[in-house]
């Protein structure tokens, strides 16, 4: 017979047999299989069978009630042209079927777990908002890695630079590229799709350094509270906003009389630690400082430090008149005025907990090993008195650099 919609709708499956498949006379290998299914249901399926390898193989094509005659006669033709051709479509069909189940975001948990030993604890965070946020890349994650393509990439960058900005789709566009050259390298994929796709501009770094005249009246509109002290902490120390403003009391070397504090690899940006001496305007800060039994940190009201950056800030501008700068730019003008002061650029460096870079990059940075404890020390005390000089007179206080030498 020939399988038509009139021949097949009159098949039925016989009493005493249970699964049956009748084959099309003018398209060996096309069949319309009838199989007795749970709760004694029959159930009609299109299949093709060929020979492979001198085996008899047999591929489903689809549901009677999902292709129509036609439609499967079509599908088991281009079936039966690929194994003329050498090729296996069972076999194909079972590797199309792997690899839907690698999901874009099945895909991203194995990457991240692996990129979380080798990024810093930062950089880390971000990347994971990145490709697991669906505000970002979200309509990709249910698609196999191997069917993104470029247009798909676009898009959602597009959408991005729309919804976030270009900076921050630059961002995100990159862990998305950093996570395909992992699934080229793993073989879950042929190629990079945000090669050649649309590359927002990430903008140029911030460049503000503060006056004098500006840290000044910065210093002076902070207030007595935990913002005013974290501030004034990051003023003379170079550090992150979350470096102070998450400290905690075990990170000081002596909670009641401080000499340092370490900043743990945790959470430190490169991921090493870091330790800063606490000149006595830091003791005095923190030494005005309640401890609360019910938090670790020195500041804020919950267990992970300070919070309220974004309306304390506004405050303080509000204050000091200080506008336009933020408050990472406390850090680069701290270094710039160090190097004005005559601090040597490795010694700034370390002060900034840039240790991996510059003097130290390379084979430099194996061999020597040292933290210049005297001279961060120092260096920290004359920023300290210029500082005062700049806060009690309104004059820059010119100083020979003498780093301390041991006795």
């Amino acid at each position: 017979m020939k399988l038509t919609a009139k021949a097949v709708s009159a098949l039925k499956l016989p009493s005493n047999k249970s699964d049956v498949i009748h084959f099309d006379d003018d398209a060996p290998g096309f069949g319309y299989r009838l199989r007795l299914g749970g709760g004694g249901k029959v159930q009609a399926t299109w299949i093709v069978q060929f020979k492979r390898a001198g085996a008899t193989r047999r591929m489903r094509l689809g549901r009677a009630g999902v292709l129509s005659a036609e439609q499967a006669r079509l599908a088991a033709k281009k079936a039966l042209a690929a194994v003329a051709l050498g090729q296996d479509p069972a076999s194909d069909r079972r590797e199309r079927r792997g690899k839907d189940l690698l999901t874009m975001r099945s895909q991203v948990t194995e990457f991240l777990a692996l990129k979380e030993r080798e990024l810093a604890p930062r950089t880390f965070v971000e990347t994971r908002r990145y490709l697991t946020d669906p505000h970002y890349f979200g309509l990709l994650h249910g698609l196999p890695v191997d069917t993104i393509h470029r247009r798909d990439v676009a898009a959602r960058v597009v959408a991005i630079m729309r919804e976030r900005g270009s900076p921050t789709a630059a961002r995100a566009r990159g862990a998305l590229g950093s996570f395909f050259t992992w699934c080229m390298r793993m073989g879950l994929a042929e190629s990079n799709p945000t090669i050649g796709s649309v590359a927002p501009a990430a903008g140029d770094g911030r460049s503000r350094v503060l006056t004098d005249s500006e840290l000044v009246r910065i210093w002076r509109a902070c207030r007595d509270d935990d913002h005013g002290r974290i501030v004034k902490l990051l003023i003379l120390t170079t550090c992150r906003r979350a470096e102070i403003g998450d400290l905690a009391w075990g990170e000081l070397d002596n909670p009641e009389r401080p000499t340092s504090f370490t900043i743990p690899a945790s959470r430190s940006k490169n991921g090493k630690a870091r330790t800063l001496p606490v000149t006595p305007t830091m003791a005095r800060i923190i030494a005005g400082v309640p401890r609360m039994a019910s938090r670790p940190q020195l500041f804020g009201q919950r267990s992970h430090g300070f919070t309220r950056w974004a309306n304390a800030k506004a405050e303080l501008d509000e204050r000091s008149g200080v506008k336009d700068w933020v408050v990472h730019d406390l850090r680069r003008s701290t270094a710039t005025k160090l190097a004005d002061l005559g601090v040597q650029p490795h010694i700034v460096e370390e002060i900034l907990g840039h240790s991996g870079s510059g003097h130290k990059r390379g084979p430099a940075g194996i061999y020597n090993r040292s933290v210049y404890a005297n001279e961060v020390r120092a260096a920290l005390l004359l920023w300290e008195d210029h500082v005062h000089a700049l806060v009690d007179g309104g004059e820059r206080k010119v100083l020979a650099y003498a780093p301390a030498v041991n006795p």
